[in-house]
């Protein structure tokens, strides 16, 4: 394996600063280049999250670091972000092998070795290893949450999608949390195409079948687009099923400044990625309260509504209140306007 740093940020009495390092390692007889992100609160002994971000088709990894960042946000969660770089099919294309035909690259092992490469040299927890990416690479996403489960804690796809043949071969070994981002207007990788695999996930997490949907506020009225965000919810392990419905969105990565078509502001999806990752680990939620909880919580609590100004709102008679459980799931969801 080699690796050369290509930037170092020295800043006084803070101890290492936030490093971006090329490197690779060589397996199935290629070399196997990547970009690894280590935020300046890193300290060696302490274990911390890894997330890979893989790139779309034709794409590289580069590219995908700016698409889709998750720089800033590991400077403040303190987690490691891997951005590998994919090889070549047969029609001279960069891509990840989801087993579409043109390929014989052997991309699982590939990150399976590069998990086992980068925990040998940073303390990464285990338990907490997660994936996302860009088209292909949201693609590739749902390809590792079926075919390397035992390291794959929760996976996210950003107008990917999961495709027949993984939903064929598919073999998880636990409840896996499942996000994906999409756009309706994705010409691409068109909004239907998600739908089964959606189901899938919703099915064998054991969610619920009824989803509850939130509006996301269109506080940005320029980008013309809205945003729903969809929970099949109460899955084994406390995991969930999610979709950020991305009302009239194109092939693009919400939040984005690098994106061209149609890209939504309302919602950023590195953001909401990682608020979606945060909660699990390999086991599922996190909190060990709400995992023994999870499926004998009877009394809820009522929750304080609280206005910006700090006032307290008062329910109306004979209206719905609004409870959480100990899973820290709320039973009803509301729009303060």
């Amino acid at each position: 394996m080699k690796r050369l740093l290509t930037l170092l940020l020295c800043l006084p009495l803070l101890g290492l600063a936030q490093q971006t390092i090329n490197g690779s390692i060589t397996h199935g007889g290629l070399q196997r280049d990547y970009i690894l992100y280590v935020p300046a609160t890193y300290s060696a002994g302490t274990a911390v999250p890894l997330v890979f971000n893989f790139h779309g088709y034709t794409s590289n990894a580069s590219q995908q670091i700016w698409y889709g960042s998750f720089t800033e946000i590991a400077d403040t969660a303190g987690f490691i972000v891997i951005h590998p770089e994919g090889t070549l099919d047969n029609s001279g294309n960069t891509h990840f092998n989801v087993g579409w035909g043109g390929s014989t690259v052997d991309d699982i092992g590939f990150t399976s070795a590069l998990i086992d490469s980068i925990s040998a040299e940073y303390s990464i927890d285990q338990n907490r290893v997660y994936s996302t990416g860009m088209s292909n690479g949201g693609y590739f996403s749902y390809h590792l949450a079926c075919n390397l489960s035992v390291k794959i804690a929760a996976i996210a796809s950003v107008t990917g999608a999961m495709s027949q043949y993984t939903q064929a071969i598919c073999n998880p070994s636990h409840p896996t949390p499942v996000m994906e981002i999409h756009g309706t207007a994705d010409l691409t990788v068109p909004f239907n195409d998600i739908i089964s695999g959606l189901g899938y996930w919703r099915n064998y997490n054991n969610c619920n079948p009824i989803a509850d949907t939130t509006i996301i506020p269109d506080l940005v009225l320029g980008d013309w687009s809205t945003v729903e965000h969809i929970v099949f919810d109460n899955g084994d392990n406390g995991v969930t099923t999610d979709l950020f419905k991305v009302i009239n969105g194109e092939h693009t990565w919400p939040g984005s400044n690098f994106t061209i078509g149609v890209t939504n502001y309302d919602i950023n999806a590195s953001v909401e990625i990682w608020k979606f990752f945060s909660r699990y680990d390999i086991n599922g939620l996190i909190s060990p309260t709400e995992i023994n909880n999870i499926t004998t919580s009877k009394s809820p609590k009522l929750i304080k509504i609280v206005d910006v100004l700090g006032r307290i709102a008062i329910p109306k008679p004979n209206t719905p209140l609004f409870y959480i459980y100990d899973n820290g799931r709320v039973e009803k969801k509301i729009t303060i306007h």
